[in-house]
C-alpha cells in the first residue's frame, strides 16, 4: 500500500515513478522525439510504405508487414531478411539481419 502512496505523491509533483526512478514528464508544447518525427521515405522505400510521411517506428512497423507478408524472414534463421526485388534497392543486398535493418532503412528517410 506504500508504495500506492508514494506513486501518488511523484503524480501530484509532475514526476512519474519507473522502477524505483523518477522521470519528470516533458512540457507541453515540446517537439517530438526522433522516433515521433515524421519523415519522407525515398522513392525505393515509398514501394513499400507509401509515400506520405511517416514516423520512424511506423517505417519499421510497415517494413515488418512487408516482410512477413511476403515470407521473407529465412526460416532457418529468423533474424536473418531475405530481400526482394523491392527491398534489395533499400538494402543495397541480398539478405541483411533485422539488426541492420534499421541503418538501412535510416539512409531512405528524411
Amino acid at each position: 500500500m506504500a508504495s500506492k502512496a508514494s506513486a501518488a505523491n511523484a503524480k501530484k509533483d509532475g514526476e512519474e515513478k519507473v522502477k524505483g526512478t523518477k522521470v519528470a514528464k516533458p512540457a507541453k508544447g515540446n517537439k517530438p522525439n526522433a522516433l515521433q518525427q515524421p519523415l519522407q521515405p525515398s522513392d525505393a522505400l515509398a514501394e513499400i510504405v507509401g509515400k506520405e510521411k511517416l514516423a520512424r517506428g511506423e517505417v519499421v512497423s510497415k517494413v515488418w508487414e512487408y516482410i512477413k507478408t511476403n515470407k521473407l524472414q529465412n526460416p532457418k534463421d529468423g533474424r536473418e531478411i531475405l530481400a526482394d526485388d523491392k527491398l534489395r534497392e533499400v538494402f543495397g543486398k541480398d539478405k541483411v539481419t533485422m539488426f541492420e535493418m534499421n541503418k538501412h532503412l535510416a539512409q531512405h528517410l528524411k
